[in-house]
């Protein structure tokens, strides 16, 4: 019973196949069911990587095209929105847009003009102290949680993308944003994307999850595939991980409620 709900489509600029596509590998995974959540249109254009505001429409669309394509299979609605403090309203607004599954929540700016995944500011890893970006960078998820604004939290901790992590224990940064998590009902994802990237591992690290199963913090599955071949990205690696660290449950959503799924 596997779903997807973290799937790109080239209207975020960084994606390549069209959503039937995505469908068809889906199918092909053996995916019950999934769902759609591009980067959202901000008021302002703050990267290249993201929908301008008046494809939103376009990107709705294109999403119910594959519905009525494939009508016997489940596909959901969804849309991964940057918090970035100040333009909570902005969410708010979207929110209202459409008929939604799901909002996830994601952090990638630690500041305006610092998306702390970009490979085009990776300089900036070797000007700030790296322990002061990782507390930046929590605390600005924190923040996120705390605004309860979304129905999952995506890659809890993106910033080890690179590799770079600070010394010594790092449940130091992320201790607060899980007890936020836990008080606020979230649900964090687990995601295989970070097996593509630099710090060849699951977002979060094995030890973070240990740490949100002890606070009873359920969990979602995601593969963030930006084409087709990455959905259900080594999902065999993500469903063994969370049932060592002792989860029994992932969960799904359907307009923007969470129903917990027993796992096989």
């Amino acid at each position: 019973m596997r779903t997807d709900y973290h799937l790109h489509t080239p209207l975020c600029g960084h994606a390549t196949g069209a959503p039937r596509d995505y469908v068809l590998a889906a199918q092909q995974a053996g995916l019950v069911e999934i769902g759609f959540s591009d980067h959202n249109p901000m008021p302002t254009q703050f990267d290249d990587w993201r929908m301008a505001p008046d494809q939103l429409p376009h990107y709705l669309e294109s999403i119910r095209d594959a519905q009525r394509e494939f009508p016997d299979y489940r596909i959901r609605l969804g849309l991964e929105c940057d918090f970035i403090p100040a333009f909570e309203g902005h969410v708010r607004y979207l929110a209202d847009q459409a008929d939604w599954d799901y909002l996830i929540g994601a952090v990638h700016y630690i500041t305006p003009e610092w998306d702390v995944d970009n490979p085009k500011h990776l300089k900036r890893w070797t000007e700030q102290p790296v322990d002061e970006i990782w507390q930046a960078y929590f605390d600005t998820y924190t923040r996120m949680i705390k605004s309860c604004l979304f129905d999952f939290l995506a890659h809890p901790d993106l910033v080890k993308k690179f590799g770079h992590r600070p010394e010594g224990d790092l449940s130091r940064f992320y201790r607060p944003m899980l007890d936020a998590a836990a008080e606020a009902g979230a649900v964090l994802e687990v995601s295989t994307a970070g097996l593509r990237k630099d710090v060849k591992e699951i977002y979060p690290s094995r030890d973070f999850l240990v740490a949100a199963h002890q606070r009873h913090i359920p969990i979602v599955i995601n593969s963030d595939a930006h084409a087709p071949g990455e959905v259900a990205y080594e999902f065999d690696l993500a469903y063994d991980l969370v049932r060592e660290v002792g989860y029994t449950e992932v969960m799904r959503f359907e307009k923007r409620k969470a129903v917990p799924v027993k796992i096989a």
